[in-house]
């Protein structure tokens, strides 16, 4: 089955905003409600900037300190209010293991067990994302080239390998806490991301 764009919806903004659309999607294999956000219009730019974001409740909504996630979101709506692109929002919690399953992982890395090693003591692989609806969001934009703003290469590795050229790798901000240092290190250690803490402050 193939993914289609179901509704395009714009979203009313302050007079200074940039237009923002919410744009839903019928035909995804994992059946999850996956969206795109679209600010201004990236059809015109020859390579939108994009952001593929994961879900992540506790620090897009309430602020988490435990990871970085929060700070990236909000980080890539700065960016795309000025110079317009698109988010793609994923509904997968906890690197795909879920919202319960992310709160027993928390209560492992209280012990001192790193975000990986975590999921393994659950009964889950390290990384369980598929990027397959971000990619299949883009194909359905006619999006066939853009910036990624992302510190994980891997999401640029699936891209390419799906036909889309990443023209410009564009790293997020660094965003590391006291809280959060054991989890972007294992990170940069285990997952190969872009992340400079040696010229951070814990």
């Amino acid at each position: 089955m193939s993914v289609k764009v179901r509704a395009n919806v714009p979203v009313p903004l302050t007079e200074k905003a940039i237009e923002t659309r919410f744009i839903s999607f019928a035909g995804f294999s994992d059946d999850k409600e996956h969206i795109a956000i679209l600010y201004g219009d990236p059809a015109s730019q020859s390579s939108p900037l994009v952001r593929i974001h994961s879900e992540c409740l506790t620090g897009d909504v309430f602020g988490s300190q435990r990871c970085d996630c929060g700070d990236q979101l909000h980080e890539a709506q700065r960016l795309m209010n000025v110079e317009g692109g698109i988010l793609l929002y994923l509904r997968q919690e906890g690197r795909g293991i879920g919202l319960y399953n992310k709160l027993d992982a928390y209560a492992l890395q209280d012990k001192g067990i790193d975000t990986y090693m975590a999921n393994e003591m659950l009964g889950f692989a390290h990384d369980l994302r598929d990027f397959k609806p971000a990619i299949d969001m883009l194909k359905s934009l006619d999006i066939n080239s853009v910036r990624l703003l992302s510190n994980n290469p891997h999401k640029a590795d699936e891209l390419e390998t799906a036909g889309i050229i990443v023209s410009e790798r564009v790293e997020t901000g660094v965003y590391v806490n006291k809280y959060n240092a054991d989890y972007l290190k294992a990170k940069v250690d285990q997952q190969e991301h872009r992340i400079n803490l040696e010229d951070n402050d814990n």
